[in-house]
């Protein structure tokens, strides 16, 4: 029994570290999405959705801007994308990674769409609704709980959308 014990957590370990590792993976997909997102004048935030095996479903990053549309969050479009893909609204054992903290708009999506984890980069103190200024993903009074997971590779998402913004500024303060 003890041998089969430790053969047990070894898996278990082994799972850990390659999961960690795959969380490291989509990120730097969704990081990709953010860079395309910033270079066209957008938020730079990027998104991707991976089903239960590994795949990844759907990539994509804001278009506020470019859809005139304030509800064009990287998080939603992967939402909409991959339910017309899978034709069903409810996207069951799924893992949203975004590189920044999704805000309540797209927190609620998540949870009516039953997205089973959210892993996200960088947290968002002035928006963020799944750890910083809510847990929306958590609280029970609503019919379903998100798996959080929180700052994979949260220097890299947290630089690129500060390096938008200094750009930003500098291009308006050159004007």
């Amino acid at each position: 029994m003890k041998s089969y014990n430790k053969k047990m957590n070894n898996v278990k370990h082994i799972n850990h570290r390659s999961l960690h590792i795959n969380h490291a993976f989509f990120m730097d997909k969704a990081i990709a999405q953010a860079t395309i997102a910033g270079k066209r004048g957008e938020v730079p935030v990027g998104a991707v959705l991976v089903d239960a095996e590994g795949n990844l479903l759907c990539r994509d990053y804001n278009r506020t801007i470019l859809s005139c549309d304030p509800t064009a969050h990287a998080e939603i479009n992967i939402l909409r994308a991959a339910a017309r893909k899978c034709k069903n609204y409810r996207l069951l054992s799924t893992t949203l990674y975004v590189t920044i903290e999704p805000c309540v708009m797209c927190m609620g999506a998540i949870v009516h769409a039953r997205v089973k984890t959210v892993v996200f980069g960088a947290s968002d103190p002035k928006w963020g609704a799944a750890k910083s200024l809510y847990q929306m993903g958590q609280d029970t009074r609503l019919n379903h709980q998100v798996e959080i997971i929180e700052g994979i590779s949260a220097d890299e998402c947290r630089s690129v959308i500060q390096a938008f913004f200094r750009n930003r500024r500098k291009q308006k303060n050159a004007e």
